[in-house]
């Protein structure tokens, strides 16, 4: 399947270059172009990636979208006490927790996992505006500061949306050389241009193994782009992350497909502990379905065969019309619906370190 997919990617981006020129010529598509086509896998397109299965288009944000959101960021809502630890207490339980295998939630899907003395950062997040803007601010600063962060081992991204990837912490953080990163097609360059040298640039089902971890890019159910020009340029994407240890699910941002994690779960799963996205299923009224909302996200745990379900993507910034505190009520709910008991369900506080669950695998 590696081969595989390798010559489809190669395929991929020579058919882009042929496409290229017959735009600038004014010809129609080549024969050559048309044949590529036929190798290319059903989520690469000439123009980019796409859903696949395809799912309907959505409708633009349009204004009162971002109306209503600018709003939101002026008014932030009050923030429960239990939401959140203090960064000083993050930073002692982190510590104390150090010759443990372990899982930090710093907001929305910005976790650090530690895994047999390797610490992996996801989807980067540590702005306090999500768009260059600056009209939608995060409730919180980060669980734990840049400056604060442990040394970084891995990287692992699962698109290049602004509130998962900041440009001025890929920039700032220290060893680059030695940090693996793992991103999805196309996004090579946004790390290769600040300094990163060990770089993994995978597309769905490609795998690649360092240190004991092995990581395995998975589809997801999204869309990419930092700008009004770019979107689907650069390829989304979910992740599993295995070590001899216990295997993980990091879901990105996601809307549900039961193909899709029914998949991932026959040829992937079992998994000790999954983080779902929750939040951000209000834009649905501007006929927007991209992410999961609470009961979908139990849906996902139960079509992979996850034993532990993580809520995420919530509670940290307002980029949708539910209440901001309804996620993780829906979230619990739907587990006890399903017959999931409470300890299987994790809503954790901003800052907060549990230890992960796991087992010994062949990886």
């Amino acid at each position: 399947m590696m081969k595989h997919h390798m010559r489809t990617r190669r395929n991929f981006l020579k058919m882009g270059s042929l496409a290229g020129a017959g735009f600038l010529c004014g010809c129609t598509a080549s024969s050559e172009t048309r044949a590529l086509a036929n190798t290319m896998p059903n989520h690469h397109t000439l123009d980019g990636f796409q859903n696949f299965p395809p799912i309907p288009k959505s409708s633009g944000l349009g204004l009162e979208f971002w109306w209503n959101r600018t709003k939101a960021s002026f008014n932030s809502p009050v923030i429960p006490e239990d939401h959140y630890l203090p960064e000083k207490q993050a930073l002692q339980n982190y510590d104390n927790l150090k010759e443990k295998n372990t899982l930090t939630w710093l907001g929305q899907n910005t976790f650090l996992l530690k895994i047999n003395n390797k610490v992996i950062l996801t989807d980067p997040f540590f702005d306090e505006y999500v768009d260059p803007f600056r009209t939608v601010k995060r409730f919180l600063p980060p669980g734990i500061s840049q400056e604060n962060l442990p040394p970084v081992d891995f990287i692992v991204l699962s698109h290049n949306h602004r509130d998962h990837l900041s440009e001025d912490v890929i920039e700032l953080l220290p060893n680059k050389e030695r940090i693996q990163v793992f991103v999805p097609l196309k996004m090579r360059p946004f790390f290769a241009k600040r300094g990163y040298s060990q770089i993994h640039e995978l597309d769905w089902h490609e795998s690649f193994s360092i240190g004991g971890i092995k990581i395995t890019s998975l589809p997801a159910v999204h869309y990419s782009g930092r700008g009004l020009w770019d979107k689907n340029e650069t390829l989304w994407c979910s992740w599993a992350i295995m070590s001899d240890t216990g295997k993980y699910y990091f879901s990105g941002d996601t809307a549900y497909s039961p193909t899709i994690f029914k998949m991932i779960g026959k040829d992937y799963g079992p998994f000790d502990l999954s983080m779902m996205t929750i939040g951000t299923y209000g834009n649905r009224k501007y006929g927007i379905n991209n992410h999961a909302n609470p009961e979908e996200a139990i849906t996902m745990g139960l079509d992979i065969k996850t034993d532990i379900s993580v809520g995420m993507h919530w509670g940290t910034i307002d980029l949708s019309e539910e209440p901001p505190w309804e996620p993780p009520e829906r979230f619990r709910a739907s587990a006890a619906k399903a017959g999931i008991p409470q300890e299987k369900t994790w809503i954790m506080k901003i800052g907060e370190t549990r230890l992960l669950p796991g087992k010994k695998i062949v990886v």
